[in-house]
């Protein structure tokens, strides 16, 4: 199609035309207004970049998880250290293990205020810049607040990179294949902690092992942050900076097609300017051209997004996820493990069975669903904590019971609020607040991933780890209510659709 064709295409929004290719359908309504939308053309080739390159963020985010945990065994041993101020106090080693999560809180806010105006591949460019610089800065440090800055930098990567990773695969991503691409990076954060565990292994044992548990990931942000810069910018934030009249009109459109072309390849170089001309008839009639307000996130469909993805990451956290996999060694120890010589291998045996169940999550999220896979998993996680709890107040000489509960807990997380709530927050927001909406919902996970991290343990002392435990599978009982009623199934929608059919 020439030049000419395609002006004449962005120009008449109104209109959706016929397509000689036939690729798309000739309707001459919006989309929207359609029961069922005709299947998006894309090459296979295409659509692995615009996910690999962003997914390589959630490695580095997984990656850190696992080689802290065994950087702060290295750091505290007065002969593998390879320091002198190795003797730190259990606050200092929580600061260490904390300060990422921290810096993604950080993130997140800074998320909030650029993310629209910089767009999610320059955030992305960013983060992985971040990455670098935190992952060099904790490997050199060579006193304790240079780690801590270190480890702070690195964590603000990981609030931008949770942010934007997920929005731009979304919005990049064919709507057949978007579910399996968001699960999938998922699958990448738990296939980085795997990582993190195996490589700090075999450096746990080694005099300064920690430093270089910190420096092997260096060269991850660098092809990360190339990948970026490589990839095209998200046609969807294009067109929403063209409507909003924030640019060159003309300009954006065009660089919207060529980037439609660009990430769906071959297949779609006829038919972009009509595909970028259906996106503009539907974000048009949604209103998606007036500026939005930081109220209108607590306002009509809006609200209803934003109480969609903040319960689900909010029920993420408080069903016990960051407690169970830290009372995981102790679990596994009354069955008979030994705690100081098989950690490390407990460890990897978790992150291998976490990327397992992450695996068949990807296999079937696009052919059974998000309601389906989030109700039959959060069953699954209530039922193993009551057994937990159980345990811990009646069976306590039945160390197999803990040991089932802890792998069911594990395997129907990863079915379900692992890679299904970072899939809902990336295409359930409106897209002129999709990057407000998701950097509250981020902001929400780390910051009750905080708080039910650092309140787990005295909790257990007041109440005790069966009734804690106990109280995590009620709290799954208040989450399968909210997902039923709730929670919109969004399989095979696209972004418009779910704006104007789910919320």
């Amino acid at each position: 199609m020439g030049f000419e064709a395609e002006k004449q295409s962005i120009v008449s929004v109104g209109q959706i035309g016929d397509s000689s290719s036939g690729e798309i359908s000739s309707e001459k309504q919006p989309l929207i207004k359609e029961n069922h939308h005709s299947p998006e053309n894309y090459s296979v080739l295409a659509a692995i970049p615009p996910f690999l390159f962003p997914a390589l963020g959630a490695l580095l985010f997984g990656y850190e998880i696992g080689a802290t945990s065994c950087a702060t065994i290295s750091i505290k041993s007065p002969k593998l250290s390879g320091i002198s101020w190795y003797n730190l106090s259990s606050v200092d080693v929580g600061i260490i293990t904390s300060g990422s999560l921290y810096g993604a809180l950080i993130g997140s806010i800074v998320a909030f205020s650029v993310a629209d105006i910089i767009g999610r591949r320059k955030e992305l460019i960013l983060a992985a810049f971040l990455y670098l610089v935190g992952a060099i800065v904790t490997a050199v440090a060579p006193v304790f607040y240079v780690l801590i800055i270190g480890r702070l930098m690195y964590g603000i990567g990981v609030g931008l990179t949770m942010h934007a990773a997920p929005m731009y695969i979304a919005e990049t991503a064919p709507s057949q294949i978007r579910g399996r691409m968001i699960s999938l990076k998922e699958f990448f954060t738990v296939l980085g902690m795997v990582g993190g565990y195996g490589i700090g292994s075999l450096w746990v044992t080694v005099t300064s092992g920690w430093r270089y548990m910190y420096a092997t990931i260096i060269p991850l942000p660098v092809i990360m942050g190339i990948g970026m810069c490589w990839l095209p910018a998200s046609p969807r934030w294009l067109l929403l900076r063209s409507l909003q009249g924030k640019g060159n009109v003309e300009r954006l459109q065009q660089a919207a097609i060529k980037s439609l072309r660009r990430l769906r390849g071959s297949v779609v170089v006829d038919s972009a300017a009509e595909q970028v001309n259906e996106i503009l008839a539907e974000l048009s009639s949604m209103g998606e051209d007036k500026e939005a307000t930081l109220g209108e996130l607590f306002q009509g469909k809006c609200l209803k997004a934003l109480t969609i993805a903040g319960g689900l990451v909010l029920l993420q956290q408080i069903t016990g996820q960051p407690s169970v996999l830290y009372y995981a060694p102790s679990i596994l120890q009354t069955a008979g493990f030994s705690a100081a010589t098989d950690a490390t291998r407990i460890s990897i045996l978790l992150g291998l069975l976490k990327l397992v169940m992450t695996g068949v999550a990807v296999i079937v999220i696009d052919r059974l669903g998000r309601r389906p896979l989030l109700l039959g998993g959060v069953s699954g996680m209530m039922i193993s904590l009551l057994l937990l709890g159980s345990y811990y107040i009646f069976y306590n000489t039945v160390p197999a019971v803990a040991v089932v509960a802890l792998l069911l807990y594990v395997g129907c997380y990863q079915l379900s609020f692992g890679p299904i709530g970072w899939l809902m927050i990336s295409e359930i927001f409106p897209l002129k607040l999709r990057g407000r909406g998701i950097s509250i919902a981020v902001l929400v996970n780390f910051g009750t991933n905080a708080l039910v991290t650092f309140a787990f343990s005295p909790l257990k002392e007041l109440l005790g780890a069966g009734v804690l435990f106990c109280g995590f599978g009620v709290i799954c009982v208040v989450s399968l209510f909210f997902i039923y009623f709730i929670v919109p199934e969004t399989k095979g929608l696209t972004l418009e659709e779910i704006e104007a059919k789910c919320l």
